[in-house]
């Protein structure tokens, strides 16, 4: 496998040193800019320059975790978290995402699934109201039934699973945009956790090339999330983020 990756370096040497980290600090500007970590962009990245899934799945759940914490923290200080709204969600979807990281797949049919699973959010993101909707109190097992069901598709996808959570907060009524981006930052750090515990320690192999990923996803997570945070109208990265996604899904079911 090393030999492999050092084998895809050398032929696409400018497209692995410039353009993946380039694509990885825009995906993860975006997606911490709504509270996400932002997976499924950088695997649909790193797809696109066929990496090898046995290398990029943990370095990815790495990154993800990294971002989502980033985010977490910047809509947290930015008085938008509220663990009552969180933990229903969190205490199904650990364990679940722990179980569905066990199941394994082949590479065409684990990219046609994660396509598929990026409809949701995008038709959401497209179609949610701009009128903002009163806010409902959280019903506590209709809440505990989506975070199982969302841990279990997120461990088998290999994401945290924010693209699924956000919109169910959002469309339920239980929060606003940044109130679901807080939750579904510190979610996606609890479920890409788990998902490591499930594949190992001895699963992730950082090199260079990884730390160059890693360095310039935290560069984009942290303007994002800041921005997102404090300055950014959602409404417009929503569009954004839709238009990523959008890209996204067509590379994965597609290709």
């Amino acid at each position: 496998m090393v030999a492999y990756i050092c084998f895809i370096a050398k032929r696409h040497h400018l497209l692995v040193e410039i353009y993946i980290p380039v694509l990885l600090f825009i995906v993860a500007f975006l997606y911490a800019s709504v509270g996400h970590g932002g997976a499924s962009g950088y695997i649909a990245v790193i797809t696109l320059f066929e990496i090898p899934k046995l290398f990029y799945k943990p370095v990815v759940l790495v990154i993800n975790t990294v971002i989502a914490g980033i985010a977490f923290i910047q809509f947290y200080r930015a008085g938008y978290f509220k663990w009552k709204l969180a933990w229903p969600f969190l205490i199904t979807s650990i364990p679940c995402a722990f179980i569905g990281s066990q199941f394994k797949t082949g590479d065409n049919l684990y990219n046609l699934l994660l396509g598929a699973a990026l409809l949701f959010p995008i038709f959401r993101l497209l179609s949610q109201p701009v009128k903002v909707k009163p806010i409902k109190p959280l019903q506590l097992m209709p809440a505990m039934c989506w975070g199982a069901a969302i841990g279990l598709v997120s461990g088998f996808l290999n994401i945290g699973g924010g693209i699924f959570l956000s919109p169910v907060i959002v469309l339920m009524g239980w929060g606003n945009t940044k109130d679901a981006a807080a939750v579904s930052s510190l979610f996606i750090v609890c479920n890409s956790l788990a998902g490591l515990a499930a594949d190992g320690a001895a699963s992730i192999h950082f090199n260079a090339t990884a730390y160059t990923w890693l360095a310039a996803a935290v560069a984009g997570g942290l303007a994002g999330a800041y921005f997102g945070s404090r300055r950014f109208n959602l409404l417009t990265v929503r569009y954004i983020l839709a238009i990523v996604l959008c890209i996204a899904a067509a590379k994965l079911i597609f290709t």
